[in-house]
């Protein structure tokens, strides 16, 4: 039997008002510990256990309103549109853009001005925040190499090959000659991309490599070294200890039982490998991606649209990838996707802009 509130004065509307409030709590907390589980079913390791430690505090939250609302709890059936989508993305992808989403949804949290919320929960989500947070720095830096390549590869791909479009479009050519641009545009964006981008990486993890602490000799040379005179102190302060801590480790090292292994344990495997990310793999990205996007813009043309209804044509269809690009962007980041796509679609709207008027300007000069 259900304990919700009748009647018809301020009170009882007052009442039903928060019962529905804690039904949608409710809903929410147990969508959010489904997404935490989700994701822990495809983790292991310690990402592992802080998801499922999530969702066991997301539990503590659901007892919580459940207890509010006694009989009524199972009234409380969907969560918001909102949560249901990130539970469904938990469920069919498992990717960092759904721990991004999750760390939106964590600093959205009302608790903290929730009159019937406990001060504990509005800690618990503040705390969730910067747990999830740290989660989705992890699956950032795991991507972050690629990614970068393939997100700036299409937008270039996007404003370059739509501003050549329509600079030779605000110059009068004919519909044959703005393809064929658009088409060389394409390869030759897409080749000096993936050649730029090859090389850029290659350099970074070759300084990286450069910069990596070689303790290779070291079981061959520490035995040798005078434990007195100490040259290994001055390892340690050229990577940047004071003159009294590099003495303190170097001393350590030497009188260990085996100074080898603990050179190794003071020089752990640096990690900027994996944040750069493959050469290939980032060259590939930014050739395909800037491809893809390059493409657009010459789509209506390729159809046979020409004159006003083409460029109005190609302009819609980068406009719309422009701010798809630029949400992702903002998802991953963090921020607002809504702010970050809005900008996208501006500066590479201007861009579009001036090199049309270029084209109009050169093509009244020259002829």
């Amino acid at each position: 039997m259900s304990d919700s509130p009748t009647g018809s004065g301020p009170s009882a509307r007052t009442a039903r008002a928060s019962r529905r409030r804690w039904r949608r709590m409710l809903a929410d907390e147990r969508e959010e510990a489904k997404v935490y589980r989700d994701l822990a079913a495809r983790r292991s390791g310690d990402e592992r256990e802080i998801l499922l430690g999530l969702a066991d505090a997301e539990e503590r939250h659901i007892a919580h309103w459940a207890g509010l609302l006694g009989d009524d709890a199972a009234s409380a059936r969907r969560g918001s549109l909102r949560m249901r989508l990130l539970a469904l993305l938990g469920r069919r992808f498992g990717s960092v853009f759904v721990l991004a989403l999750a760390q939106r949804a964590e600093t959205r949290s009302t608790y903290r001005w929730d009159v019937d919320a406990t001060p504990a929960m509005a800690a618990d989500e503040r705390i969730h925040e910067e747990v999830v947070r740290g989660l989705a720095i992890r699956g950032r830096a795991r991507v972050s190499g690629t990614f970068r390549a393939a997100v700036f590869g299409a937008n270039d791909g996007l404003v370059s090959n739509l501003s050549l479009v329509l600079g030779v479009i605000g110059g009068g050519a004919s519909r044959t000659t703005v393809l064929l641009t658009g088409l060389a545009g394409l390869l030759a964006g897409a080749l000096s991309m993936g050649a730029g981008e090859y090389v850029s990486v290659r350099s970074q993890r070759e300084l990286l490599a450069a910069s990596a602490p070689d303790i290779s000799d070291a079981a061959r040379v520490l035995p040798q070294l005078d434990v007195d005179a100490n040259e290994l102190a001055l390892v340690y302060r050229a990577r940047g200890l004071s003159a009294d801590d590099a003495r303190r480790r170097a001393e350590e090292v030497l009188r260990s039982n085996d100074p080898a292994v603990a050179v190794a344990a003071t020089n752990p495997v640096p990690e900027g490998h994996d944040v750069v990310g493959s050469s290939l793999g980032a060259a590939l990205s930014s050739f395909l991606f800037f491809a893809s996007g390059a493409a657009i813009p010459i789509l209506p043309f390729l159809v046979g649209l020409a004159g006003g209804l083409g460029v109005a044509v190609s302009g819609v269809l980068v406009g719309i990838a422009l701010m798809l690009t630029g949400a992702v962007v903002g998802v991953l980041s963090g921020g607002p996707p809504l702010r970050r796509a809005l900008r996208q679609l501006a500066i590479g709207g201007g861009a579009a802009l001036v090199t049309y008027g270029l084209g109009v300007l050169f093509g009244a000069t020259l002829g």
